[in-house]
């Protein structure tokens, strides 16, 4: 601790106020950068070529096993690790495009059981994919999707709703 006289401290020296009070060097620190809102992610350009193939492989996947008769198992695989964090519009249309056409497979009497053969995760993100469907209709997708969103609403509750229309990541 430090005890001033009007000259002198304890140490004997003679005490001065610091130099630099009237310095704006900590002005130039723009805390507006710092805002979560406002944080904008480094396009990573090492991660898109890895999307493109996860999206190109899950496509060639979710083909074979539609051909096969396992609708079930194609849903789960074109519902894994959906593209969330890519800025690409054209990979999430594709990727929008394998879950769709997966829907589109089943029978309607099907889709109960198949809803309840899914997790809460894969139901979240297939609410995902159907809000996704209603805002971008296309021939013959409202009616599959209502279809499925009357089912992952029995599925995964009200609280499914309100998780994927809260989040921020799109798929």
């Amino acid at each position: 601790y430090l005890v001033i006289s009007r000259t002198r401290h304890k140490f004997g020296e003679r005490a001065r106020m610091a130099k630099n009070t009237l310095s704006t060097e900590f002005r130039k620190v723009d805390v507006d950068e710092l805002d979560e809102e406002k944080f904008r992610d480094e396009p990573d350009s090492s991660g898109q070529g890895n999307e493109d193939d996860q999206v190109t492989r899950r496509e060639q996947e979710v083909k074979k096993l539609t051909l096969s008769g396992n609708n079930l198992e194609a849903l789960k695989v074109a519902l894994e690790d959906p593209p969330v964090h890519s800025k690409e519009k054209n990979l999430k249309d594709r990727n929008f495009g394998v879950v769709l056409d997966v829907l589109k497979q089943f029978r309607s009497s099907d889709v109960e059981k198949s809803v309840k053969g899914l997790n809460s995760g894969q139901v979240d993100i297939l609410m995902k994919y159907i809000y996704r469907g209603f805002a971008e209709p296309t021939e013959n997708s409202c009616g599959i999707l209502l279809v499925w969103h009357e089912k992952a609403v029995a599925a995964g509750g009200l609280g499914c709703i309100v998780r994927v229309l809260t989040d921020r990541k799109t798929v």
